[in-house]
């Protein structure tokens, strides 16, 4: 066979399973996208790199499965690095072919030039700058299961554009790349915390993003119920143990509930599955849980004992481990350590807003989580309606929530909607944005548009960088500098032209109904909503506090 750098990539992917593109072309890609108009794979034509990126996270989050995004040298690969490190911080499969320059001109600083590799060595899990089109038989293969296989994470293949053109004759194809099973965990090990867990009186299991990755979620809920465990999870692990069942305390953390984080104080043994002890989930690290014992379970040796000592680790698979907890541990109902908890979540119950605050945040959230499927997935931005959302919405199932955690990234929201509408046709997609972090990315309205996506988008606009306000207020004295917008465009006649179905909710008549209507339809919209600029995230854990000193 003899086909070019271009032709083996594309051809590659195919054989990879990749059905699904989104990127943009420019001069140093342009041999790959030639071959791309030949391939059966679909593009999606992003209007921005970064929304490139994040929309093929969109799809790597719903499936689970490494997603392609492209973009060409120099600024293609600049605007793609934020999409790119958010991957890596919240563990998304993520393969990112970028073209490059003529391998003559590397180190040049030649037209559209950048230092792709030594610019991605930080934020990837691994990276490539291929030489000769020989490589790529094995370096694209290689990606995707780099990309897949333990914790997964972001991968960049960076393509000279004489790589591209170069023909090669070669016998056959390699074996696409496939995830790499992980070894079992050390049944020693294992039983050492089952052994913990029949002994704990006081056990929360403390679940994360390491749990919706392994796809664990059905042995979580057989483990919490066999053994009577309450369970708390973060914000990335949300959905990953259903709201709503007898066990589940909701989110801990900065955000999370006074209660949630008061039961943890009080365990005697904190279960930790697929965590990083972030501080925005820990708060003031040698003070979280200081009197429990710790099990701490993860995939990535690296995690171990970083930010918290453990009593107990296991390095391996998450979903293995938990299938063997769930499986060995005891039945038992804990009797008094479920009184305990419910009287504690009696003393400090969930803070509702007033039912007749039509426009308030929360309020209009729950009314989302009533109006939608349990299989309805969710996008936010990053602000206070981020933790409005991981707050109010009643997420039952893993991989419903797309938001992101790690990087914290405004202009998360709208591409990652497209993405998962993209992967997942046949289910409703709702954006969650602010009216700060939609302005970052709302050129991708002309995606939606192209494509006719099922996807709702829902701006909270109050005219301000709403969550950075609220430090100002509470942590600056109300010293408020550079976080009101003197003039905000009207969203409801920008998204009108770019083609888009739009309304603003204050002008509805009944806007509780009207909003229901809208989420039971199918197609794209758009609505602006109006909230009060006294609405606040509460309550929250101050910076550089211990979890149990929550405000508010």
């Amino acid at each position: 066979m003899e086909l070019c750098g271009a032709e083996l990539v594309i051809r590659l992917l195919e054989r990879q399973g990749i059905k699904i593109i989104c990127g943009i072309p420019g001069g140093s890609n342009l041999p790959i996208y030639d071959a791309l108009r030949e391939s059966s794979i679909k593009h999606i034509l992003a209007r921005h790199e970064q929304g490139a990126g994040f929309m093929a996270q969109g799809m790597a989050r719903t499936t689970g499965r490494a997603a392609v995004c492209m973009g060409t040298s120099g600024p293609g690969v600049t605007n793609l690095l934020t999409a790119i490190a958010d991957a890596r911080l919240d563990s998304i499969p993520l393969v990112a072919i970028t073209g490059q320059v003529s391998s003559s001109l590397i180190g040049t600083d030649a037209f559209q030039e950048v230092d792709t590799y030594g610019l991605t060595i930080p934020i990837t899990k691994h990276n490539f700058l291929v030489q000769s089109a020989g490589e790529l038989l094995e370096i694209i293969p290689e990606a995707f299961r780099l990309a897949e296989s333990g914790r997964p994470g972001p991968v960049v293949v960076d393509i000279p554009k004489d790589v591209q053109k170069e023909v090669i004759e070669f016998e056959k194809w390699p074996e696409a790349g496939e995830i790499q099973k992980i070894a079992k965990c050390d049944a020693r090990l294992i039983d050492q915390a089952i052994n913990m867990i029949n002994s704990a009186e006081r056990p929360v299991i403390y679940a994360g993003g390491g749990v919706v990755a392994a796809n664990a979620s059905d042995s979580l809920i057989r483990l919490a119920r066999k053994n009577a465990i309450p369970v708390v999870t973060t914000l990335m692990g949300l959905g990953a143990f259903p709201n709503g069942d007898p066990n589940s305390l909701g989110m801990l953390g900065m955000h999370g509930l006074r209660s949630t984080n008061m039961i943890m104080e009080e365990a005697d043994l904190i279960i930790a599955l697929g965590v990083r002890f972030d501080d925005r989930a820990v708060g003031k690290a040698c003070e979280f849980c200081k009197h429990a014992d710790i099990l701490h379970v993860d995939i990535d040796r690296s995690e171990i004992d970083k930010i918290k000592p453990t009593n107990l680790s296991i390095v391996g698979d998450v979903g293995q481990a938990l299938q063997q907890f769930a499986d060995k541990v005891e039945s038992s109902i804990r009797i008094g350590w479920s009184a305990h908890t419910a009287s504690i979540r009696m003393m400090f119950p969930e803070p509702l807003p007033d039912s007749r605050e039509v426009f308030h945040p929360a309020n209009l959230i729950r009314l989302m989580g009533e109006s939608l499927p349990d299989d309805a997935i969710i996008t936010t931005d990053v602000g206070q309606h981020q933790m409005w959302v991981a707050q109010s919405y009643p997420f039952r199932k893993p991989r419903t929530l797309l938001t992101s955690g790690g990087l914290g990234t405004m202009g998360f929201g709208l591409p990652n909607a497209i993405g998962a509408a993209l992967a997942k046709p046949d289910k409703k997609v709702v954006c969650v944005s602010g009216d700060g972090s939609f302005l970052m990315n709302i050129q991708e309205l002309a995606t939606l548009t192209e494509q006719m996506l099922n996807v709702k988008v829902l701006i909270m606009n109050n005219n301000r960088l709403g969550l950075v306000r609220q430090l100002q207020e509470l942590f600056f004295e109300e010293r408020f500098f550079a976080t009101s917008f003197g003039s905000n465009p009207d969203f409801v006649s920008i998204a009108r032209g770019f083609g888009l179905p739009a309304f603003d909710l204050g002008e509805q008549e009944n806007p509780h109904l009207f909003l229901r209507k809208v989420l039971g339809q199918d197609g794209p919209c758009v609505i602006n909503i109006p909230i009060g600029l006294e609405n606040r995230v509460l309550p929250m854990v101050p910076p550089e506090c211990a979890n149990r000193e929550m405000i508010g």
